[in-house]
């Protein structure tokens, strides 16, 4: 097995937080109360979605392009990213003077290819997928003699994002455990790195989705079925890091496997509870502690938010997904007699019970329904679940039939 100190050392990323020194924000590290009565931890949130692109990828993408040489910087860059890493080098390869150029699968979402070729680059939009798109990259890199930037299979991004590590660590040398999101490996490997080497003792927990665990699967030598949309697109990686794998296997304690409802709680906690915004990926730490409660309860835990360049449809989606979830949005179904005043004396009965309605659907034509009789579709807003039940309680008190439907 590759040791993992021979790939990068403490030494290499303390040299690498000297060399991105004010050209990356050294992002808030604080704690949240709020998060602690949720989780039964003691948790502390380091906002990378604060950097300018609003993610963590500034500070390898930075720290390769700083690496390069005058004849490199001279021929130009290339990366492939789908998301945060296309904005990293974007943004800091134009601020040093150096031309980029991004190639995107076609299926990026507008809104991300807008992002990039804000920043000043030029952006290629080529194959379907993400490995389509870095095999364009490959060859286009190679026709145009520029240099690639690889998104995590490179020492010098490695070190640059395990500076997470260093600045959380100064700031509360008492951490526990640290919570990382796992896509190819770069940030983990970085940040187990550092961690490690300060606090031996400290845990270095790792998160991917479980649509997607293929770090998992290379470091216990298993096979796994990566592939399908995930909330937390930017660590939907299916193949371990050849560079990552070693320094995970000798450094990571565990790894945790998320379930997207477990992210779409964790995004939705970040904007209710620290009103910050989060990704899917950006979130996972905190999926975690919702995943696997037991290796964080009790315990100091930090926290990477890598990042918070969400869809707002998503996000809209995810909060009502969330509401629906806690039962504060919750949908019935009646039937009820067809004759005047009806309708008017159910929405009475759910306004004096305190219930919001927020969308009817008033049905007489369908064939189930009894010729003298109506269907009625009721979404309705309650304080939690035992509200709703006192509403739908008091509906059956007069007579209505109601059952529950699922929220849409």
């Amino acid at each position: 097995m590759l040791d993992a100190q021979k790939l990068i050392t403490l030494a290499h990323i303390r040299a690498a937080r000297d060399a991105i020194s004010g050209q990356v924000m050294h992002t808030p590290f604080l704690p949240a109360p709020r998060l602690n009565q949720l989780t039964g931890a003691d948790v502390y949130v380091k906002y990378e979605n604060l950097q300018v692109t609003s993610a963590f990828k500034e500070r390898g993408a930075l720290n390769r392009l700083l690496a390069l040489s005058d004849d490199e910087r001279r021929r130009g860059v290339i990366a492939m990213s789908a998301g945060n890493h296309a904005q990293a080098v974007a943004y800091h390869a134009v601020r040093l003077g150096v031309a980029p150029t991004i190639v995107m699968p076609v299926t990026t979402p507008h809104v991300k290819v807008s992002a990039t070729t804000g920043y000043g680059a030029r952006v290629i939009l080529e194959g379907e997928t993400v490995a389509e798109a870095a095999l364009a990259a490959e060859r286009i890199g190679a026709d145009e003699n520029l240099v690639f930037i690889h998104p995590y299979d490179d020492n010098h991004v490695i070190v640059g994002q395990g500076t997470l590590a260093l600045e959380m660590l100064e700031e509360r040398p008492d951490l526990d455990v640290i919570a990382v999101p796992i896509g190819g490996g770069g940030l983990i490997a970085g940040m187990a790195t550092a961690a490690k080497a300060l606090k031996p003792d400290i845990r270095v927990i790792g998160v991917e989705t479980r649509m997607y665990p293929s770090m998992w699967a290379a470091v216990k030598g298993v096979d796994a079925m990566s592939g399908g949309a995930t909330l937390a697109e930017g660590i939907a990686v299916k193949v371990a890091g050849r560079r990552t794998l070693p320094v995970v296997r000798d450094l990571v304690d565990a790894i945790v496997l998320v379930d997207e409802s477990h992210l779409e709680r964790a995004v939705n906690a970040y904007l209710t509870l620290q009103k910050t915004m989060a990704e899917g990926a950006g979130a996972a730490g905190l999926a975690a502690m919702f995943a696997e409660p037991d290796l964080f309860r009790g315990r100091k835990v930090g926290l990477v938010l890598s990042g918070g360049n969400i869809d707002p449809r998503i996000l809209a989606s995810i909060m009502m997904r969330e509401l629906a979830r806690e039962e504060k949005i919750v949908a019935i179904r009646l039937a009820i007699p067809d004759r005047p005043g009806t309708l008017g004396a159910i929405t009475t009965l759910i306004g004096d019970a305190g219930g919001n309605i927020l969308e009817v659907s008033h049905r007489r034509t369908a064939l189930e329904i009894p010729a003298k009789g109506a269907s009625l579709d009721i979404t309705l807003e309650a304080r939690d679940g035992h509200h709703a039940e006192e509403i739908i309680g008091a509906l059956r008190a007069k007579g209505y039939g109601v059952d529950r439907k699922s929220a849409e």
